[in-house]
């Protein structure tokens, strides 16, 4: 008979909290939505993996680990969903690693990350709009996305997302990057002289992790926060993963179910 997986690849976060809200969260509704499968998480960072294992005592594979635990096991198709955001170097690295089983298995597919299409595009513009639903509907409250940012090209999502959510018509939503562009000044540049008189910071990223506590509302002069509270906006921080809100999860379903 043959044996099914799914294998839900994530960066990872060492805050459990966040995880089972985010990660946890996309897993079970994969397991909900395709109870035939075997569901198995792996993480790509070995930090995150080392600390976890220090910390709570959890073994959780990478990538080659995951699937040569799943050829051991006798699995015969694997569908791999990443939770990434975007295609840049966490996915390269995935499809490298995936590639090298290709041969292991009767079929392997690879999903895609959720900023792939222009209708992966207008879904998340229209699941934002939705989630923050409340702070979009007074002009003089900007709603500023803190995503990750990275050297690779695949950057450009961010300027994408951006010109997608002034397309459908949204003035007070704000996307930048803390290791890119548009960087906190660019996001104070465009906003001055707007109106806008508070803000409200989220992470664009699938967790609130590190980079959501510290770099977006960390105490530190450098943080997200303060730099908009220097500029004289007052500031709320909502540390809520893109993976805590279902809209997100169903384009990260679709996605799966491309490839199945």
């Amino acid at each position: 008979m043959e044996k099914r997986a799914i294998l839900v690849v994530s960066f990872g976060t060492t805050y459990p909290q966040t995880r089972e809200e985010t990660i946890g969260a996309i897993e079970r509704e994969i397991s909900e939505t395709y109870p035939q499968y075997l569901i198995r998480r792996c993480f790509t960072s070995s930090i995150v993996r080392r600390v976890m294992s220090e910390r709570e005592g959890l073994q959780i594979d990478d990538v080659p680990g995951a699937l040569q635990r799943l050829v051991d096991e006798g699995v015969t198709e694997v569908a791999v969903q990443p939770t990434h955001v975007m295609h840049g170097f966490e996915y390269d690295k995935l499809q490298a690693q995936a590639a090298a089983f290709n041969d292991r298995f009767a079929r392997l597919a690879l999903g895609r990350p959720l900023l792939s299409s222009t209708a992966d595009y207008q879904a998340v513009v229209q699941a934002l709009r939705n989630e923050f639903a409340k702070p979009l509907s007074t002009p003089q409250t900007a709603l500023v996305l803190m995503g990750h940012g990275t050297e690779h090209f695949a950057n450009a999502c961010y300027a994408a997302l951006n010109d997608h959510i002034r397309a459908a018509g949204v003035k007070n939503l704000f996307v930048g990057a803390v290791e890119g562009y548009p960087e906190v000044d660019d996001l104070l540049n465009q906003m001055s002289g707007s109106g806008v008189e508070r803000v409200v910071l989220a992470p664009l990223m699938v967790v609130a992790g590190d980079h959501a506590r510290n770099d977006m509302a960390g105490a530190g002069p450098d943080s997200w926060k303060s730099r908009f509270e220097s500029a004289g906006y007052p500031v709320t921080c909502i540390l809520k993963g893109l993976g805590s809100y279902r809209a997100i999860r169903k384009i990260y379903l679709s996605h799966l179910n491309e490839i199945l």
